[in-house]
């Protein structure tokens, strides 16, 4: 997982990551992730039609660019970008590339937030790809993406379709006007519901967050991997500028769905209520 920082252009950005990746070449990596959005800033902290500008259409020189390092590096790239669909559409999705250069599949995120510095729905609309693990021969995997986090849904319809991991490429960060007083509760809120995603479903979640401070926000890294219980396996710093590796094994996946039936034990004939709104009472 790479834990990257705006460098402040298109260029010098995309080089500083493709260097990160790059310097495990030779090195047997099977999977790579970058982080939400990595090839432009993080735009949403205002609404400014200039910024439609930083879309890619999915067959830009840059898509090109890193299906040639996937088949350098000979392992599987989770490449989030932001999408030009169509005249006046536009998406926050990822492409998962092979070994082999080749386009596993998309992903385009399904919940889109619109709060105080993340004011994404004015540049998104919202994804149609649904929750359909993509398979890789680095596993099964289920990319949601950043706000996707805090849903349960996506993750159980993930995990019971067979992903093996949950990918939230990811940018979040303290906006300038919050107390610092709530800052790591907010972190660990965040954390936590998603170390909560792999214990209900006993798998692994990786997280990939950037680092730096853009517009009102400052972002707080601590990119980590959990593991099927939940326990964390890595857990990056909010410094660390660069790329971090972790190996991990997929047997820990039956090992714990056998002690931990959660899926056995679902009555999915009690569950019909979870598709409708609800008034407050």
């Amino acid at each position: 997982m790479i834990q990257g920082q705006w460098t402040g252009d298109f260029e010098s950005n995309n080089a500083w990551y493709k260097a990160e990746a790059l310097k495990n070449k030779g090195q047997d990596l099977d999977l790579l992730i970058l982080p939400e959005l990595f090839h432009t800033p993080y735009f949403p902290f205002e609404e400014n039609a200039d910024f439609f500008h930083w879309a890619i259409e999915k067959d830009h020189p840059l898509v090109l660019e890193w299906r040639e390092i996937a088949k350098e590096l000979h392992c599987v790239i989770v490449f989030p970008f932001f999408e030009k669909r169509a005249k006046g559409i536009y998406h926050n999705s990822a492409y998962v590339f092979e070994r082999d250069g080749s386009i596993a599949g998309l992903y385009r995120k399904s919940h889109i937030p619109d709060d105080p510095a993340f004011y994404e729905k004015y540049y998104f609309i919202p994804g149609d790809t649904g929750f359909e693990p993509i398979q890789t021969s680095a596993g099964n995997l289920g990319i949601l993406i950043c706000w996707d986090q805090w849903f349960p849904e996506a993750a159980r319809i993930m995990s019971l379709k067979g992903a093996e991991i949950l990918i939230y490429p990811t940018a979040i960060g303290w906006a300038k006007n919050e107390p610092e007083s709530i800052y790591e509760r907010q972190k660990d809120s965040w954390m936590t519901v998603m170390r909560g995603h792999a214990i209900a479903n006993r798998l692994f979640v990786i997280a990939v967050n950037r680092i730096g401070t853009e517009g009102d926000l400052t972002f707080w890294g601590h990119s980590f991997v959990a593991a099927p219980d939940g326990y964390l396996l890595k857990d990056l710093p909010s410094n660390l500028l660069g790329s971090e590796k972790i190996q991990i094994s997929f047997d820990e996946i039956e090992e714990n769905r056998r002690w931990w039936p959660h899926f056995r034990d679902r009555r999915i004939d009690l569950y019909s209520d979870i598709l409708k709104i609800w008034d407050t009472p």
